[in-house]
Protein backbone atom coordinates (compact mmCIF):
# COMPACT_ATOMS: atom_id res chain seq x y z
CA UNK A 1 0.00 0.00 0.00
CA UNK A 2 1.34 3.45 -0.94
CA UNK A 3 2.04 5.98 1.81
CA UNK A 4 -0.85 8.40 2.41
CA UNK A 5 -0.13 12.01 1.60
CA UNK A 6 -1.66 14.80 3.67
CA UNK A 7 -2.29 18.42 2.85
CA UNK A 8 -0.73 21.20 4.89
CA UNK A 9 -3.98 21.74 6.79
CA UNK A 10 -4.30 18.03 7.53
CA UNK A 11 -0.76 17.95 8.90
CA UNK A 12 -1.53 20.93 11.16
CA UNK A 13 -4.62 19.20 12.52
CA UNK A 14 -2.77 15.96 13.16
CA UNK A 15 -0.13 17.91 15.06
CA UNK A 16 -2.89 19.48 17.16
CA UNK A 17 -4.25 16.01 17.87
CA UNK A 18 -0.83 14.79 19.01
CA UNK A 19 -0.46 17.83 21.27
CA UNK A 20 -3.86 17.16 22.85
CA UNK A 21 -2.95 13.54 23.54
CA UNK A 22 0.32 14.69 25.12
CA UNK A 23 -1.74 16.93 27.42
CA UNK A 24 -3.98 13.95 28.23
CA UNK A 25 -6.94 15.52 26.40
CA UNK A 26 -7.66 12.70 23.94
CA UNK A 27 -10.38 14.04 21.56
CA UNK A 28 -11.59 10.52 20.79
CA UNK A 29 -11.78 9.25 24.36
CA UNK A 30 -15.32 10.39 25.19
CA UNK A 31 -17.93 7.72 24.35
CA UNK A 32 -21.07 9.62 25.39
CA UNK A 33 -22.46 13.10 25.94
CA UNK A 34 -25.76 13.56 27.76
CA UNK A 35 -27.74 16.26 25.97
CA UNK A 36 -30.88 17.51 27.68
CA UNK A 37 -32.23 19.26 24.60
CA UNK A 38 -31.49 19.93 20.93
CA UNK A 39 -30.56 23.09 19.06
CA UNK A 40 -33.88 23.29 17.22
CA UNK A 41 -35.73 23.10 20.55
CA UNK A 42 -33.67 26.01 21.92
CA UNK A 43 -34.35 28.05 18.79
CA UNK A 44 -38.07 27.31 18.94
CA UNK A 45 -38.42 27.86 22.68
CA UNK A 46 -36.32 31.00 23.21
CA UNK A 47 -36.36 33.02 19.98
CA UNK A 48 -39.51 34.82 21.11
CA UNK A 49 -37.91 36.20 24.28
CA UNK A 50 -36.22 39.60 24.48
CA UNK A 51 -32.62 40.18 25.57
CA UNK A 52 -33.86 41.57 28.89
CA UNK A 53 -36.20 38.65 29.55
CA UNK A 54 -33.39 36.14 29.03
CA UNK A 55 -31.06 37.94 31.43
CA UNK A 56 -33.05 36.49 34.34
CA UNK A 57 -33.05 32.95 32.90
CA UNK A 58 -30.84 30.58 34.88
CA UNK A 59 -31.87 27.22 33.42
CA UNK A 60 -28.88 25.29 32.10
CA UNK A 61 -28.92 23.37 28.81
CA UNK A 62 -26.56 20.77 27.37
CA UNK A 63 -26.24 20.50 23.58
CA UNK A 64 -23.69 19.10 21.16
CA UNK A 65 -22.74 19.76 17.57
CA UNK A 66 -20.12 20.44 14.92
CA UNK A 67 -18.29 23.77 14.80
CA UNK A 68 -19.27 25.62 11.60
CA UNK A 69 -18.01 29.14 12.36
CA UNK A 70 -15.46 30.51 14.84
CA UNK A 71 -14.82 34.18 15.70
CA UNK A 72 -12.58 35.45 18.49
CA UNK A 73 -13.89 38.55 20.30
CA UNK A 74 -10.60 39.95 21.55
CA UNK A 75 -8.22 37.58 23.32
CA UNK A 76 -10.55 36.33 26.04
CA UNK A 77 -13.89 35.51 24.37
CA UNK A 78 -15.22 33.75 21.27
CA UNK A 79 -18.45 33.48 19.33
CA UNK A 80 -18.88 30.06 17.73
CA UNK A 81 -21.65 28.54 15.60
CA UNK A 82 -22.39 24.85 16.15
CA UNK A 83 -24.64 22.60 14.08
CA UNK A 84 -26.51 19.42 14.89
CA UNK A 85 -28.87 17.32 12.76
CA UNK A 86 -31.64 19.89 12.60
CA UNK A 87 -30.31 23.38 13.21
CA UNK A 88 -27.49 25.78 14.17
CA UNK A 89 -26.98 28.10 17.12
CA UNK A 90 -24.38 30.58 18.28
CA UNK A 91 -22.49 29.94 21.51
CA UNK A 92 -20.54 32.49 23.54
CA UNK A 93 -17.39 31.37 25.38
CA UNK A 94 -15.48 33.51 27.87
CA UNK A 95 -12.12 32.84 29.47
CA UNK A 96 -13.23 34.13 32.88
CA UNK A 97 -16.12 31.64 32.90
CA UNK A 98 -14.51 28.40 31.71
CA UNK A 99 -10.98 29.09 32.99
CA UNK A 100 -7.74 30.18 31.32
CA UNK A 101 -6.41 26.68 30.54
CA UNK A 102 -9.71 25.48 29.06
CA UNK A 103 -10.03 28.66 27.00
CA UNK A 104 -6.54 28.27 25.57
CA UNK A 105 -7.50 24.80 24.38
CA UNK A 106 -10.84 26.12 23.09
CA UNK A 107 -9.14 28.79 20.97
CA UNK A 108 -7.19 26.04 19.23
CA UNK A 109 -10.30 24.20 18.03
CA UNK A 110 -10.96 23.91 14.28
CA UNK A 111 -13.99 24.14 12.03
CA UNK A 112 -15.51 20.67 11.87
CA UNK A 113 -14.59 19.68 15.45
CA UNK A 114 -17.50 18.26 17.44
CA UNK A 115 -18.05 19.62 20.94
CA UNK A 116 -20.51 19.28 23.79
CA UNK A 117 -21.39 22.44 25.72
CA UNK A 118 -23.44 23.47 28.73
CA UNK A 119 -24.80 26.94 29.44
CA UNK A 120 -27.72 29.35 29.72
CA UNK A 121 -29.65 31.21 27.05
CA UNK A 122 -29.04 34.87 26.20
CA UNK A 123 -29.36 37.30 23.33
CA UNK A 124 -26.57 39.53 22.03
CA UNK A 125 -26.86 43.29 21.47
CA UNK A 126 -27.90 42.55 17.89
CA UNK A 127 -30.64 40.21 19.11
CA UNK A 128 -29.04 36.90 18.11
CA UNK A 129 -30.06 33.94 20.25
CA UNK A 130 -26.95 32.54 21.92
CA UNK A 131 -25.94 29.92 24.47
CA UNK A 132 -23.64 31.39 27.15
CA UNK A 133 -21.21 28.52 27.79
CA UNK A 134 -20.26 27.50 31.32
CA UNK A 135 -18.33 24.38 30.29
CA UNK A 136 -17.41 22.42 27.20
CA UNK A 137 -15.83 19.12 26.15
CA UNK A 138 -14.12 18.22 22.88
CA UNK A 139 -15.87 15.07 21.67
CA UNK A 140 -14.21 14.54 18.28
CA UNK A 141 -11.29 16.17 16.49
CA UNK A 142 -11.83 16.64 12.73
CA UNK A 143 -8.56 15.65 11.07
CA UNK A 144 -9.75 16.85 7.65
CA UNK A 145 -10.88 20.43 6.98
CA UNK A 146 -14.38 21.13 5.69
CA UNK A 147 -14.75 22.73 2.25
CA UNK A 148 -14.93 26.50 2.02
CA UNK A 149 -18.30 27.47 3.53
CA UNK A 150 -19.08 29.89 0.69
CA UNK A 151 -18.45 27.41 -2.12
CA UNK A 152 -19.04 24.03 -0.50
CA UNK A 153 -18.40 21.00 -2.67
CA UNK A 154 -18.02 22.53 -6.12
CA UNK A 155 -17.37 19.16 -7.79
CA UNK A 156 -20.80 17.57 -8.31
CA UNK A 157 -19.31 14.07 -8.38
CA UNK A 158 -17.62 14.72 -5.02
CA UNK A 159 -21.01 15.61 -3.54
CA UNK A 160 -22.14 12.06 -4.27
CA UNK A 161 -18.85 10.35 -3.43
CA UNK A 162 -18.54 12.17 -0.10
CA UNK A 163 -22.19 12.44 0.81
CA UNK A 164 -21.24 12.81 4.46
CA UNK A 165 -19.50 16.11 3.64
CA UNK A 166 -22.41 17.22 1.46
CA UNK A 167 -24.80 16.63 4.36
CA UNK A 168 -22.63 18.74 6.68
CA UNK A 169 -22.26 21.63 4.24
CA UNK A 170 -25.63 21.70 2.48
CA UNK A 171 -28.85 22.20 4.45
CA UNK A 172 -30.88 21.47 1.31
CA UNK A 173 -29.29 18.03 1.00
CA UNK A 174 -30.16 17.17 4.59
CA UNK A 175 -33.70 18.47 4.03
CA UNK A 176 -34.13 16.29 0.93
CA UNK A 177 -33.31 13.10 2.81
CA UNK A 178 -35.52 14.02 5.73
CA UNK A 179 -38.31 14.52 3.20
CA UNK A 180 -37.56 11.13 1.66
CA UNK A 181 -38.09 9.44 5.02
CA UNK A 182 -41.28 11.45 5.58
CA UNK A 183 -42.62 10.40 2.15
CA UNK A 184 -41.98 6.72 2.87
CA UNK A 185 -43.53 6.96 6.34
CA UNK A 186 -46.61 8.70 4.92
CA UNK A 187 -47.11 5.92 2.38
CA UNK A 188 -46.66 3.25 5.05
CA UNK A 189 -49.05 4.94 7.45
CA UNK A 190 -51.69 5.38 4.74
CA UNK A 191 -51.56 1.72 3.74
CA UNK A 192 -51.38 0.49 7.33
CA UNK A 193 -54.52 2.47 8.16
CA UNK A 194 -56.30 0.65 5.32
CA UNK A 195 -55.42 -2.67 6.95
CA UNK A 196 -52.76 -3.80 4.49
CA UNK A 197 -49.74 -5.74 5.70
CA UNK A 198 -46.14 -4.73 5.05
CA UNK A 199 -44.09 -7.84 4.23
CA UNK A 200 -40.62 -8.85 3.09
CA UNK A 201 -39.86 -11.12 0.15
CA UNK A 202 -36.58 -12.63 -1.14
CA UNK A 203 -33.96 -10.46 -2.81
CA UNK A 204 -32.14 -13.47 -4.27
CA UNK A 205 -34.25 -15.38 -6.80
CA UNK A 206 -33.52 -18.44 -8.95
CA UNK A 207 -35.52 -16.94 -11.86
CA UNK A 208 -35.89 -13.60 -13.61
CA UNK A 209 -39.43 -12.36 -13.31
CA UNK A 210 -41.96 -9.70 -12.43
CA UNK A 211 -40.73 -7.08 -14.90
CA UNK A 212 -38.96 -6.60 -18.22
CA UNK A 213 -35.39 -5.76 -17.23
CA UNK A 214 -31.85 -7.12 -17.39
CA UNK A 215 -30.90 -8.68 -14.02
CA UNK A 216 -27.75 -8.86 -11.94
CA UNK A 217 -26.65 -12.44 -11.40
CA UNK A 218 -24.57 -14.08 -8.70
CA UNK A 219 -23.39 -17.57 -7.90
CA UNK A 220 -24.95 -19.15 -4.83
CA UNK A 221 -22.16 -21.38 -3.51
CA UNK A 222 -24.26 -23.45 -1.10
CA UNK A 223 -26.64 -24.47 -3.90
CA UNK A 224 -24.05 -24.32 -6.70
CA UNK A 225 -26.57 -22.35 -8.77
CA UNK A 226 -26.92 -19.02 -10.50
CA UNK A 227 -29.30 -16.63 -8.75
CA UNK A 228 -30.58 -13.17 -9.66
CA UNK A 229 -31.04 -10.03 -7.60
CA UNK A 230 -34.73 -9.30 -7.82
CA UNK A 231 -35.96 -6.95 -10.53
CA UNK A 232 -39.44 -6.81 -8.98
CA UNK A 233 -41.31 -8.07 -5.92
CA UNK A 234 -44.49 -8.82 -7.83
CA UNK A 235 -44.60 -12.59 -8.15
CA UNK A 236 -43.85 -13.29 -4.48
CA UNK A 237 -46.41 -10.74 -3.32
CA UNK A 238 -49.10 -12.30 -5.52
CA UNK A 239 -48.27 -15.68 -4.04
CA UNK A 240 -49.24 -14.16 -0.69
CA UNK A 241 -52.61 -13.13 -2.14
CA UNK A 242 -53.06 -16.76 -3.20
CA UNK A 243 -52.20 -17.74 0.37
CA UNK A 244 -55.04 -15.66 1.82
CA UNK A 245 -53.66 -12.19 2.48
CA UNK A 246 -56.07 -9.62 1.05
CA UNK A 247 -53.72 -6.63 1.02
CA UNK A 248 -49.91 -6.74 1.08
CA UNK A 249 -47.18 -4.28 0.22
CA UNK A 250 -43.40 -4.12 0.26
CA UNK A 251 -41.06 -1.13 0.18
CA UNK A 252 -37.60 -2.22 -0.81
CA UNK A 253 -34.66 -2.23 -3.15
CA UNK A 254 -34.85 -3.60 -6.68
CA UNK A 255 -31.85 -4.22 -8.93
CA UNK A 256 -31.67 -3.80 -12.71
CA UNK A 257 -28.49 -4.24 -14.70
CA UNK A 258 -28.94 -1.12 -16.77
CA UNK A 259 -27.30 2.24 -17.35
CA UNK A 260 -26.64 5.04 -14.87
CA UNK A 261 -28.22 8.42 -15.63
CA UNK A 262 -30.11 11.27 -14.01
CA UNK A 263 -33.19 9.01 -14.09
CA UNK A 264 -31.70 5.59 -13.46
CA UNK A 265 -29.65 3.92 -10.75
CA UNK A 266 -29.02 0.16 -10.92
CA UNK A 267 -30.45 -0.25 -7.42
CA UNK A 268 -33.55 1.73 -6.55
CA UNK A 269 -36.53 1.71 -4.21
CA UNK A 270 -40.15 0.96 -5.02
CA UNK A 271 -43.35 0.15 -3.25
CA UNK A 272 -45.51 -2.63 -4.65
CA UNK A 273 -49.06 -3.07 -3.36
CA UNK A 274 -51.52 -5.89 -4.11
CA UNK A 275 -55.14 -5.84 -2.97
CA UNK A 276 -57.61 -8.70 -3.46
CA UNK A 277 -61.09 -8.19 -4.91
CA UNK A 278 -60.14 -4.86 -6.51
CA UNK A 279 -59.37 -3.84 -10.10
CA UNK A 280 -57.71 -1.04 -12.04
CA UNK A 281 -60.39 1.50 -11.05
CA UNK A 282 -59.23 1.17 -7.43
CA UNK A 283 -55.61 1.69 -8.48
CA UNK A 284 -56.31 5.08 -10.08
CA UNK A 285 -57.64 6.26 -6.72
CA UNK A 286 -54.88 4.78 -4.55
CA UNK A 287 -52.14 6.23 -6.80
CA UNK A 288 -53.59 9.73 -6.55
CA UNK A 289 -54.13 9.40 -2.79
CA UNK A 290 -50.59 8.23 -2.02
CA UNK A 291 -48.97 10.95 -4.13
CA UNK A 292 -51.16 13.73 -2.72
CA UNK A 293 -50.63 12.70 0.89
CA UNK A 294 -46.88 12.38 0.39
CA UNK A 295 -46.78 15.81 -1.26
CA UNK A 296 -48.74 17.40 1.58
CA UNK A 297 -46.43 15.76 4.14
CA UNK A 298 -43.32 17.49 2.75
CA UNK A 299 -44.68 20.63 1.06
CA UNK A 300 -47.90 21.41 2.94
CA UNK A 301 -49.50 21.96 -0.47
CA UNK A 302 -50.28 19.97 -3.60
CA UNK A 303 -49.29 22.83 -5.90
CA UNK A 304 -45.65 22.36 -6.84
CA UNK A 305 -43.22 23.24 -9.60
CA UNK A 306 -41.01 20.71 -11.35
CA UNK A 307 -38.71 21.21 -14.30
CA UNK A 308 -40.16 24.67 -14.85
CA UNK A 309 -43.70 23.28 -14.96
CA UNK A 310 -46.38 24.24 -12.45
CA UNK A 311 -48.38 21.22 -11.31
CA UNK A 312 -51.55 20.92 -9.25
CA UNK A 313 -51.64 17.39 -7.87
CA UNK A 314 -55.09 18.03 -6.38
CA UNK A 315 -56.66 17.93 -9.83
CA UNK A 316 -57.92 14.53 -11.07
CA UNK A 317 -55.17 12.90 -13.13
CA UNK A 318 -55.86 12.57 -16.86
CA UNK A 319 -56.61 9.11 -18.35
CA UNK A 320 -55.30 8.61 -21.90
CA UNK A 321 -55.38 5.35 -23.87
CA UNK A 322 -52.00 4.60 -25.43
CA UNK A 323 -53.50 4.18 -28.91
CA UNK A 324 -55.46 7.45 -28.63
CA UNK A 325 -52.30 9.24 -27.48
CA UNK A 326 -50.30 7.95 -30.45
CA UNK A 327 -53.09 8.91 -32.86
CA UNK A 328 -53.33 12.43 -31.42
CA UNK A 329 -49.59 13.06 -31.59
CA UNK A 330 -48.65 11.26 -34.82
CA UNK A 331 -51.89 10.66 -36.71
CA UNK A 332 -51.19 6.91 -36.83
CA UNK A 333 -54.28 4.84 -35.93
CA UNK A 334 -53.41 1.54 -34.24
CA UNK A 335 -57.06 0.86 -33.42
CA UNK A 336 -57.28 -0.65 -36.91
CA UNK A 337 -56.66 -4.38 -37.11
CA UNK A 338 -53.35 -4.96 -38.91
CA UNK A 339 -50.67 -7.58 -39.39
CA UNK A 340 -47.17 -7.38 -37.98
CA UNK A 341 -45.88 -6.76 -41.50
CA UNK A 342 -48.25 -3.79 -41.94
CA UNK A 343 -47.16 -2.35 -38.60
CA UNK A 344 -43.51 -2.73 -39.62
CA UNK A 345 -44.17 -0.66 -42.76
CA UNK A 346 -45.75 2.09 -40.66
CA UNK A 347 -42.77 2.01 -38.29
CA UNK A 348 -40.33 2.26 -41.19
CA UNK A 349 -42.26 5.22 -42.63
CA UNK A 350 -41.99 7.03 -39.28
CA UNK A 351 -38.34 5.99 -38.77
CA UNK A 352 -39.10 3.95 -35.65
CA UNK A 353 -36.40 1.32 -35.07
CA UNK A 354 -37.84 -2.17 -34.50
CA UNK A 355 -35.66 -4.93 -32.99
CA UNK A 356 -35.89 -8.56 -34.12
CA UNK A 357 -37.47 -9.56 -30.83
CA UNK A 358 -40.34 -7.09 -31.32
CA UNK A 359 -42.53 -9.86 -32.66
CA UNK A 360 -45.97 -8.24 -32.61
CA UNK A 361 -48.04 -5.19 -33.43
CA UNK A 362 -48.25 -4.56 -29.68
CA UNK A 363 -44.50 -4.09 -29.45
CA UNK A 364 -44.59 -1.55 -32.26
CA UNK A 365 -47.44 0.35 -30.60
CA UNK A 366 -45.30 0.65 -27.48
CA UNK A 367 -42.30 1.84 -29.52
CA UNK A 368 -44.44 4.59 -31.06
CA UNK A 369 -45.56 5.68 -27.61
CA UNK A 370 -42.01 5.82 -26.28
CA UNK A 371 -40.73 7.65 -29.38
CA UNK A 372 -43.44 10.26 -29.88
CA UNK A 373 -45.70 10.58 -26.82
CA UNK A 374 -43.84 9.98 -23.57
CA UNK A 375 -41.78 13.18 -23.59
CA UNK A 376 -44.82 15.35 -24.40
CA UNK A 377 -46.70 14.51 -21.18
CA UNK A 378 -46.53 17.25 -18.54
CA UNK A 379 -49.64 17.03 -16.34
CA UNK A 380 -50.09 13.82 -14.29
CA UNK A 381 -51.47 11.33 -16.82
CA UNK A 382 -52.49 7.68 -16.58
CA UNK A 383 -51.50 6.04 -19.87
CA UNK A 384 -53.86 3.07 -20.22
CA UNK A 385 -54.51 0.16 -22.53
CA UNK A 386 -51.08 -1.38 -22.96
CA UNK A 387 -50.90 -4.19 -25.53
CA UNK A 388 -50.98 -7.75 -24.19
CA UNK A 389 -47.57 -8.54 -25.68
CA UNK A 390 -45.79 -6.04 -23.42
CA UNK A 391 -47.91 -6.86 -20.36
CA UNK A 392 -47.33 -10.54 -19.56
CA UNK A 393 -48.82 -10.32 -16.05
CA UNK A 394 -51.87 -8.12 -16.76
CA UNK A 395 -55.51 -9.10 -17.19
CA UNK A 396 -56.91 -8.62 -20.69
CA UNK A 397 -59.43 -5.87 -21.34
CA UNK A 398 -62.94 -7.32 -21.68
CA UNK A 399 -63.95 -5.05 -24.57
CA UNK A 400 -60.74 -5.41 -26.60
CA UNK A 401 -58.53 -8.37 -25.63
CA UNK A 402 -55.62 -7.00 -27.69
CA UNK A 403 -55.05 -4.66 -24.76
CA UNK A 404 -54.85 -4.97 -20.98
CA UNK A 405 -56.36 -3.26 -17.96
CA UNK A 406 -53.12 -1.53 -17.14
CA UNK A 407 -51.79 1.98 -16.67
CA UNK A 408 -48.49 3.75 -16.30
CA UNK A 409 -48.45 7.14 -14.57
CA UNK A 410 -46.39 9.84 -16.31
CA UNK A 411 -45.57 13.31 -15.00
CA UNK A 412 -43.30 15.75 -16.87
CA UNK A 413 -42.16 13.01 -19.25
CA UNK A 414 -41.24 10.45 -16.56
CA UNK A 415 -42.90 7.25 -15.47
CA UNK A 416 -43.81 7.09 -11.78
CA UNK A 417 -46.08 4.06 -11.46
CA UNK A 418 -47.09 0.86 -13.22
CA UNK A 419 -50.37 -0.82 -12.30
CA UNK A 420 -52.90 -3.32 -13.54
CA UNK A 421 -55.68 -5.71 -12.85
CA UNK A 422 -53.66 -8.85 -12.25
CA UNK A 423 -53.83 -11.81 -14.57
CA UNK A 424 -55.15 -14.70 -12.45
CA UNK A 425 -55.85 -17.22 -15.22
CA UNK A 426 -53.06 -19.83 -14.88
CA UNK A 427 -53.57 -21.16 -18.42
CA UNK A 428 -53.24 -17.71 -19.98
CA UNK A 429 -50.30 -16.94 -17.68
CA UNK A 430 -48.48 -20.10 -18.78
CA UNK A 431 -48.97 -19.17 -22.44
CA UNK A 432 -47.67 -15.66 -21.87
CA UNK A 433 -44.57 -17.01 -20.16
CA UNK A 434 -44.05 -19.15 -23.29
CA UNK A 435 -44.27 -15.96 -25.39
CA UNK A 436 -41.59 -14.44 -23.18
CA UNK A 437 -39.35 -17.44 -23.84
CA UNK A 438 -39.81 -16.88 -27.58
CA UNK A 439 -38.81 -13.24 -27.16
CA UNK A 440 -35.71 -14.28 -25.23
CA UNK A 441 -34.78 -16.67 -28.01
CA UNK A 442 -35.18 -13.81 -30.50
CA UNK A 443 -32.70 -11.70 -28.56
CA UNK A 444 -34.69 -9.87 -25.86
CA UNK A 445 -32.43 -10.01 -22.77
CA UNK A 446 -35.18 -8.37 -20.71
CA UNK A 447 -37.72 -11.15 -21.26
CA UNK A 448 -38.82 -13.00 -18.13
CA UNK A 449 -38.29 -16.69 -17.37
CA UNK A 450 -40.94 -19.37 -17.11
CA UNK A 451 -41.94 -19.38 -13.43
CA UNK A 452 -43.77 -22.69 -13.18
CA UNK A 453 -44.15 -22.39 -9.41
CA UNK A 454 -46.06 -19.13 -9.89
CA UNK A 455 -48.29 -20.77 -12.49
CA UNK A 456 -48.96 -23.60 -10.04
CA UNK A 457 -49.76 -21.05 -7.34
CA UNK A 458 -52.38 -19.51 -9.64
CA UNK A 459 -53.82 -22.98 -10.18
CA UNK A 460 -54.76 -23.02 -6.49
CA UNK A 461 -56.78 -19.89 -7.20
CA UNK A 462 -55.97 -16.19 -6.86
CA UNK A 463 -58.97 -13.87 -6.42
CA UNK A 464 -59.39 -10.84 -8.67
CA UNK A 465 -56.51 -8.61 -7.61
CA UNK A 466 -55.23 -5.10 -8.28
CA UNK A 467 -51.50 -4.37 -8.13
CA UNK A 468 -49.39 -1.23 -8.38
CA UNK A 469 -45.68 -0.41 -8.28
CA UNK A 470 -44.63 3.15 -7.44
CA UNK A 471 -41.07 4.43 -7.81
CA UNK A 472 -40.01 6.00 -4.52
CA UNK A 473 -36.84 7.67 -5.83
CA UNK A 474 -38.57 9.48 -8.68
CA UNK A 475 -41.44 10.46 -6.39
CA UNK A 476 -38.95 12.01 -3.97
CA UNK A 477 -37.34 13.85 -6.90
CA UNK A 478 -40.73 15.24 -7.94
CA UNK A 479 -41.84 16.30 -4.47
CA UNK A 480 -38.50 17.87 -3.47
CA UNK A 481 -37.74 19.46 -6.84
CA UNK A 482 -34.54 17.52 -7.48
CA UNK A 483 -33.30 17.04 -11.05
CA UNK A 484 -31.21 13.89 -10.67
CA UNK A 485 -31.90 10.56 -9.01
CA UNK A 486 -28.42 10.89 -7.47
CA UNK A 487 -29.76 13.80 -5.42
CA UNK A 488 -32.29 11.57 -3.63
CA UNK A 489 -30.08 8.52 -3.06
CA UNK A 490 -27.70 8.83 -0.13
CA UNK A 491 -25.04 6.76 -1.87
CA UNK A 492 -25.74 6.49 -5.63
CA UNK A 493 -23.73 4.25 -7.89
CA UNK A 494 -20.93 6.13 -9.65
CA UNK A 495 -18.33 5.31 -12.25
CA UNK A 496 -14.82 4.71 -10.96
CA UNK A 497 -12.78 7.87 -10.58
CA UNK A 498 -10.16 6.41 -12.90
Amino acid sequence: MSQRKFSEQELVRRKKYEDLVAKKVDPFLEDKFDRNTTIINLNNDFSKFSKEELETNTKSFKIAGRIRAFRLAGSKAAFVSIQDQDSKIQIYVRQDVIGEEAFELFKDLDLGDIIGVEGTMMKTKTGELTLRVSSYVLLTKALRPLPDKFHGLTDIEEKYRRRYVDLIMNEETMSTFKSRTKIIRTIQNTLDEKGYFEVETPILNPLRGGAAAAPFSTHYNALDSEFYLRIATELHLKRLIVGGFEGVYEIGRLFRNEGISTRHNPEFTTIELYVAYENIDFLYLIAEELIRKACMAVNNTCKIEYGGNKLDLNKPFKKWHMVDAIKEITGVDFWKEMSHAEALKIAKKHKVHVEKHHLSVGHIINLFFEEFVESTIIEPTFITGHPVEISPLSKRNKQDPRFTDRFELFIVGREYANAFSELNNPIDQYDRFLDQIKEAAAGNDEATDMDIDFVEALEYGMPPTAGIGLGIDRLVMLLTGRDSIKDVLLFPQLKNKD
